[in-house]
């Protein structure tokens, strides 16, 4: 991936809006892609508590961001 704005973060982002940290997965940030799947899943998973739904949401637009802003080091 070129870097930040490049079309592999778009698709990373894409990626992310539908499976919380496959965005982090593609772009081969494997301890990321895990947590935000855990932390997301599982907050949507308790979602009919509603307090998590108010977490699940915003976790999963900073997913969403996290890939699309992301800038490789290499």
């Amino acid at each position: 991936m070129s870097g930040q704005g490049s079309g592999g973060n778009v698709i990373a982002a894409l990626c992310s809006f539908f499976i919380p940290g496959l965005g982090q997965l593609v772009q081969g940030r494997l301890l990321a892609a895990i947590l935000f799947f855990i932390f997301t899943g599982g907050a949507y998973g308790l979602s009919f508590l509603l307090i998590p739904l108010i977490v699940a949401i915003p976790l999963h637009i900073w997913c969403i961001i996290d890939a699309a802003i992301f800038k490789s080091t290499s």
